[in-house]
């Protein structure tokens, strides 16, 4: 969580205007970087450029420890009023502690002797036995109840309390005091039964009203725990503000002033000096002792365990009522401001409007006109998604029953795959819950054959097995073990670093800029894959577009950029995306990575240097453009970076070597393994980044190897695949490739590249196979390497969605259109696509493929 969430989140709300304003210092930072950048760029100083900096840049360190000093000032003036205040009701409660303490002694001692006038009833005087919480039991008379009722109407609350906290420990109590009492009653001999009535309702008013004063004092000590420790907390999130703001202030600006400041003005004042936590904390303790001897019988740990739960309790309540208020309302005006128009359910909504007129903004119902009256019904069935899952549907079921020329099985199959089919590529239904529908509809239409002659449809018992047998394959060990070094990688800032570094040598002239992010992009996408390593570069060259105009071509590039080579990066490395383990199923032999750097890395870096070149030709984004330099990350390797960097290493040199070590390992899913156990055995990964796996693309993947697998066994397959070799029978099988890469990139520009894989690829290799001159294993590869260059519009592929949303941090507009990807995307991925069916034909053919 971002630090200005966390102090939002963590603030009490009554003071949340008395913290650090970090998100403004913040601000401030970014307009000093960006004023600094102007008039190093043009020599000037243009005082009305940036007010926040009274058109004075001369000494940065000047204008942003004045900012500091407004804020410590603050800080520091707020928190001396309320320490006194806090403080002051502390001692006022140790006093009451004190003054309750020396009653309820005397309380017990009447207990033991009687009251006034009936001293002679007892003579065995009893030492305090603690809490009264603890030995209060009294029989109650009818006074006590009759009070009970007139008080019941407005102590509900201290009611709640009392069955909550101290009926258990009242009932384990009532019967020693009945003990107690025969042995009193026993012990006077003859004295009157109308005295000792009198002395059991002396004792029992007597109890009644210390038991009400600790009551209250209880709730005294619990609130002024509470305070106490916001009184703390504020001292601590103050403290880390600064530190934070003044990292960021030095590491965006390239200043030193850090140290200086924590040590000169942060820590001398009162407000985060030592002795004032310590006074903090020997109040907080005391607090706990008042609590112990007024509740828990002297067990300070106990009282420290129950004033803890009730400060989570507080603090849970605050957060699920004032934040979550003022956070909708937040969210609310932002999406008011910005104009953002919602859709729920198909149905159109305008958040300003259900805003400012007080409704609900997500309408279940509407009302329609039809010929014969108005009917109001249900918004989905007026949802585009809805009428599209009809036709879907109406396909499935026209296809299940009209006759063709095929099989039961593979009819069924048939209209399985366009059923699956459809509803991936228009998503009327989330990806992968389609996939999960794949063994559901392979069981229930019986599409499966056994693999021995005669092919006979499988029962359905087995037919499960075998279908579930096939979603768990090695490919999806090897995506597992992917995502756990893509984590580790991102986790402990490698890949950023990595990045940082190669990103500070480009130096400011901006078409090397564009180049290295280019780059940095594509080889980020190769280990940590291409749906993170846009985002990664994103955020590294924010520095460089906070200080570019809103429309500046170098933004536009830059991103653009960074998307495209990320889509080409997806191809790079076998782990780099899911449509390349796709591929690596549908090829036999699977080819070892070295073979794959072989062929696919060329491709990546021609076609890179290629949309480059594009990119300067038309958005000639050198023109009066200045880069502010990225700086790069000072922090010096840790042990658990080592460590994370030698296992990634190791792990990647075995996958090379795989072919030579396949009979101590079997398969690169099982080398997968090593970095799983490695990380989350050690605790470098814990469960929730486990928990934070794609697991959406990892059942994707699963239910597309499924259909596969059902397809190839009903038969449908071989039988469509036949035609089409026989259609392409005379071609060459460079003429083949042409036929599949072109086919294949046309798909995957409108529907996910995963998807297109999943349909084609299980068709491609049977085709190659069934070839006079079999090469399956190129076709296949040729066509995961176009999958993968598909990026033609905003929506092919998730780096080309990441981009699209970038906005200026000021203005709020976003730097790119669909415009740009259509202008640009569609011809890179044609130049992609003449570089595959060349170079990459050839180096295919040289590899033995």
């Amino acid at each position: 969580m971002k630090f200005s969430h966390s102090i939002q989140f963590n603030a009490v709300p009554d003071w949340s205007t008395h913290y650090i304003a970090y998100s403004n210092l913040k601000k401030l930072i970014y307009s000093l970087e960006k004023q600094i950048h102007q008039n190093a760029g043009t020599g000037s100083t243009d005082a009305e450029s940036s007010p926040l900096l009274d058109g004075s840049i001369d000494d940065p360190d000047k204008v942003f420890t004045s900012a500091l000093d407004n804020e410590l000032e603050k800080i520091s003036s707020f928190y001396q009023l309320k320490e006194l205040e806090i403080l002051g009701e502390v001692d006022s409660l140790l006093k009451d502690e004190e003054e309750y303490e020396h009653e309820q002694e005397s309380v017990e001692i009447e207990q033991t002797q009687g009251p006034p006038g009936s001293r002679g009833m007892n003579r065995s005087g009893r030492a305090r036995t603690g809490s009264i919480f603890g030995n209060f039991g009294f029989r109650r008379s009818s006074m006590s109840r009759s009070r009970d009722l007139e008080d019941d109407g407005d102590s509900d609350d201290d009611d709640d309390e009392r069955s909550a906290l101290t009926r258990s420990k009242i009932r384990e109590r009532q019967s020693t005091w009945d003990s107690q009492h025969d042995e009193l009653r026993n012990s006077t001999g003859n004295v009157s039964r109308r005295r000792e009535s009198n002395a059991d309702d002396f004792v029992e008013h007597s109890f009644a009203s210390l038991y009400d004063t600790g009551l209250t004092l209880k709730k005294r000590i619990v609130s002024l725990y509470v305070s106490l420790c916001e009184l703390r907390s504020f001292i601590q999130l103050n403290k880390t503000g600064f530190t934070k703001v003044l990292k960021k202030y030095d590491k965006i600006l390239d200043r030193d002033l850090k140290s200086s400041y924590l040590n000169e003005k942060v820590n001398s004042a009162q407000v985060f000096q030592k002795n004032t936590m310590n006074r903090l904390s020997e109040k907080l303790e005391k607090v706990e002792h008042a609590y112990a001897n007024v509740v828990t019988k002297g067990d300070i740990a106990e009282a420290k365990r129950e004033l803890r739960l009730h400060l989570r309790e507080h603090v849970v309540w605050e957060r699920n009522t004032v934040w979550r208020e003022m956070i909708g309302i937040e969210r609310k005006a932002q999406a008011a401001n910005m104009g953002i128009k919602q859709t729920v359910l198909g149905h159109s909504i305008d958040p300003r409007e259900a805003v400012l007129q007080g409704d609900d903004p997500h309408p279940n119902v509407k009302e329609i006109s039809t010929p014969i009256g108005r009917y109001t019904c249900p918004t989905w069935l007026l949802s585009p998604t809805f009428y599209t899952l009809v036709v879907i549907l109406a396909i499935f079921f026209i296809l299940l029953f009209i006759p063709l020329d095929l099989s039961r099985e593979q009819q069924n199959c048939l209209a399985m795959v366009v059923f699956v089919s459809l509803l991936w590529a228009t998503e009327a239904i989330p990806l992968f819950v389609t996939s999960m529908a794949v063994p559901f509809l392979v069981v229930v239409l019986r599409v499966v054959r056994s693999d021995q002659k005669p092919h006979n449809r499988l029962d359905s018992k087995r037919a499960a097995s075998y279908i579930f047998g096939a979603m768990w394959t090695p490919v999806i060990m090897l995506l597992l073990g992917g995502f756990t070094i893509a984590a580790a990688l991102s986790k402990y800032n490698i890949a950023k670093m990595m990045a940082t570094f190669v990103l500070s040598k480009a130096g400011t002239k901006p078409r090397t800029v564009l180049l290295t992010s280019m780059f940095v992009a594509m080889f980020a996408s190769m280990w940590i894959s291409n749906v993170a390593a846009p985002v990664l570069c994103f955020s590294i060259i924010q520095p460089i577009l906070r200080n570019l105009p809103a429309d500046s071509n170098m933004s536009k590039a830059l991103l653009l950029g960074i998307a495209l080579s990320s889509n080409i990066g997806g191809a790079a490395s076998p782990i780099a995306s899911p449509q390349n383990l796709i591929a690596l199923q549908n090829m036999e032999p699977q080819p070892g990575w070295g073979i794959w750097f072989f062929i696919a890395l060329p491709i990546c870096i021609i076609s890179i240097v290629l949309i480059w070149l594009l990119l300067l030709v038309t958005f000639k984004p050198g023109h009066k453009t200045t880069i502010v330099p990225i700086r790069p990350m000072k922090d010096r390797f840790s042990g658990i970076q080592w460590f994370v960097s030698i296992v990634t290493v190791a792990t990647i040199v075995l996958w090379c070597v795989s072919h030579q070590l396949e009979p101590v390992f079997g398969d690169m899913g099982v080398i997968a393994i090593i970095p799983i156990v490695l990380f989350f055995g050690t605790g470098v990964l814990t469960k929730e980044d486990f928990n934070n796996f794609l697991w959406t693309i990892i059942i994707l993947a699963a239910g597309g190897l499924a259909l596969g697998k059902a397809v190839n066994s009903s038969g449908l397959l071989h039988t469509i695949a036949g035609s089409i070799t026989a259609s392409v029978e005379g071609y060459s099988l460079y003429s083949v490739l042409l036929v599949f890469t072109s086919l294949i990139l046309v798909i995957a520009t409108f529907i996910s590249h995963t998807v297109a894989a999943l349909i084609v690829l299980p068709l491609v290799q049977t085709v190659g196979q069934g070839m006079s001159e079999p090469h399956p294993n190129l076709l296949v590869m040729g066509s995961v390497l176009m999958c993968s260059a598909a990026m033609g519009l905003p929506t092919s592929g998730f780096p080309n969605m990441t981009a699209i949303m970038m906005e200026d941090s000021q203005t709020g507009q976003r730097y790119l259109q669909v415009k740009h990807f259509i202008t640009r995307g569609v011809p890179s991925s044609i130049l992609t696509f003449v570089v595959v069916i060349s170079l990459g034909y050839g180096l295919m053919i040289a590899a033995g493929l």
